[in-house]
């Protein structure tokens, strides 16, 4: 049937129309903010290319967890700068490493939450590189074992999800390998399994301190330019028993989210990265976008693409909104 009969303006023309109509939903619970912990204890300082972003000391992270909270977020995605840092990033597996000292607080504060923990060395290492470097290249195999070590010691301290973010051949069976060991088999794998070579990057490596001291991570992070390696990425992560895959960053790569999609038998996130998130921070601050409802539809669109779960530096500007009933429909 064409026009007239078929008027496709007829299911548009009011907002709760289009709300009983609407295809794609975002609500808190596919939510996960990141918190950023570091060095001295009652630190929060803003992270001025993330604005409205802070680093925390370990006193402060359960404070600003538990506000997220009464918005309705209950999953937490923890990075850290060490006090110190050395060629294979040992902080990283500390007992009382920043991270594992903030889950611990927050577990017994607030027990019902999702933690996650990313597991990469980047922001531990003094080189700034995702592993062990021998010769100026990353050790693939030397770089497994460490991350075992890392592994265990994060689900010790309470983490729900282990999210191993550097792109090693082999890391989820290596890591599924370790934590079975230690008796830590509930413990849930996300891998950041299509991790690009990507320039929104830049304001995270402000938030944690860790740009390459030289060279680049374009040999073990995917060329921009491929779509047929990533899901041959995520088939092998698959394969290795991944209980999540993640596309990484999501903007740009939502035909990859897509085609994961697609092709995943678990659930798919998708990262809504630094860069993504400063550029609309930016323009709306200069009045050249309307900032919430660019937010709100960036959101929508990763949800589209078919992301299941969105990592995002919106998680609580979003959840405000939409305690207030601010949705798509009722900003016109």
């Amino acid at each position: 049937m064409s026009f007239p009969s078929t008027r496709m303006r007829r299911l548009r023309r009011t907002p709760a129309l289009r709300s009983l109509v609407r295809e794609t939903i975002v609500h808190p619970s596919h939510l996960v903010r990141p918190l950023f912990v570091v060095p001295g204890d009652t630190t929060r300082r803003e992270i001025s290319s993330l604005p409205g972003q802070y680093q925390l000391g370990v006193s402060q992270v359960v404070p600003s967890v538990a506000a997220s909270v009464e918005l309705g977020i209950s999953s937490f995605l923890f990075f850290a700068i060490p006090e110190y840092k050395d060629d294979v990033g040992s902080a990283a597996w500390a007992r009382n490493g920043l991270v594992q000292q903030a889950m611990r607080a927050v577990r017994a504060e607030l027990p019902h939450l999702t933690l996650i923990a990313d597991l990469c060395f980047c922001e531990y290492t003094s080189h700034g590189h995702c592993g062990v470097m021998v010769d100026g290249c990353l050790d693939n195999d030397a770089t497994l074992t460490n991350l075992g070590k890392q592994a265990v010691s994060l689900a010790e301290a309470g983490a729900d999800v282990i999210a191993p973010s550097g792109m090693i051949d082999g890391m989820v069976s290596s890591i599924r390998r370790d934590l079975d060991d230690a008796g830590f088999t509930d413990t849930v794998i996300m891998s950041y399994a299509a991790k690009y070579a990507s320039a929104f990057y830049g304001p995270f490596r402000d938030a944690v301190e860790s740009a390459p001291q030289y060279g680049d991570r374009c040999s073990y992070q995917m060329d921009p330019g491929n779509a047929r390696e990533a899901l041959r990425e995520v088939e092998l992560d698959l394969e290795e028993g991944a209980d999540i895959v993640m596309v990484k960053p999501a903007l740009p790569y939502l035909d990859i989210i897509s085609q994961v999609a697609q092709i995943s038998s678990v659930p798919v996130a998708a990262y809504n990265v630094s860069g993504e998130y400063a550029m609309v921070k930016s323009a709306a601050a200069k009045g050249w976008i309307d900032g919430e409802r660019t937010m709100i539809e960036t959101l929508t669109s990763i949800r589209r693409a078919g992301a299941d779960i969105i990592i995002t530096y919106f998680a609580d500007e979003f959840c405000a909104r939409y305690r207030q009933g601010l949705t798509l429909a009722a900003n016109g």
